[in-house]
């Protein structure tokens, strides 16, 4: 399938009511997070869907639509590069996550970060950078400079990156990665990054809760409301409680 039939798809399934109502989710108005960003109005789904037919577009081609002033294209775009980084030997992984890092600018909202993160930055970074798979040992010397340089970025989308990232991380019980990246955040100014590093801090509560307790007794105090109430969601409601009101 050509970039011009992908588009012409797209297109075909356009709804302009739906277009309207993403607009306004994804806050696109004038100095909100997505100011400009242009949508044709297509579900997840149906962009899921279009992606699974899509699969071996060439990189160049993905690359094109990752470029694209239309937020679903560029989702298209991300979905078929984690579908590629999947099926891909290290060599094509390499060059996956590499593209990513120069494409940052065009990941501009919380979605599209969120769907390609863990799955090529967290991926890459959890091998080593190395060229096998089997590698899932967190490698400090590859993958700490990265990301600290993601969370040290002026850009809200880089920060964001940095975080979702480590989720890859989480999932195999390495949480270092996470702890450290939060530390760097727990000042950071934006919402969405208070909401993202209190999600993966709620989702290393779920696999070992001593680990996400001992951080938050050194560090709540200091973390955002909102960090906070997304980090201990989970927790027994006396924790919540002694979290919120400073007793513990």
């Amino acid at each position: 399938m050509t970039v011009t039939n992908i588009r012409r798809e797209l297109r075909q399934m356009a709804n302009p009511d739906r277009a309207r109502i993403s607009r306004s989710f994804f806050k696109t108005g004038p100095d909100e997070y997505g100011e400009g960003d242009q949508f044709i109005g297509l579900t997840v789904p149906q962009v899921r869907a279009l992606a699974k037919r899509c699969r071996g577009l060439s990189l160049r081609d993905t690359s094109r639509l990752l470029r694209s002033p239309i937020h679903e294209e560029r989702l298209l775009a991300l979905l078929l590069l984690v579908q590629a980084y999947r099926d891909g030997d290290g060599d094509v992984q390499r060059r996956i996550y590499e593209l990513y890092l120069r494409s940052t600018k065009f990941l501009n909202n919380w979605d599209l970060v969120d769907c390609s993160a863990e799955h090529i930055v967290g991926a890459f970074l959890c091998s080593g950078g190395c060229l096998s798979r089997s590698r899932s040992q967190y490698a400090p010397e590859t993958g700490a400079a990265t990301l600290t340089a993601l969370a040290r970025s002026k850009s809200l989308w880089e920060r964001r990156i940095a975080v979702l990232a480590t989720f890859h991380f989480i999932k195999r019980g390495e949480f270092a990665p996470t702890l450290r990246i939060a530390r760097l955040l727990l000042r950071d100014e934006h919402d969405l990054i208070h909401k993202a590093v209190g999600w993966m801090f709620r989702e290393v509560g779920k696999r070992d809760l001593s680990a996400e307790e001992n951080f938050l007794r050194r560090h709540y105090r200091r973390m955002p409301r909102t960090m906070l109430r997304y980090a201990i969601e989970r927790l027994p409601n006396h924790l919540r409680q002694a979290y919120l009101q400073g007793t513990i």
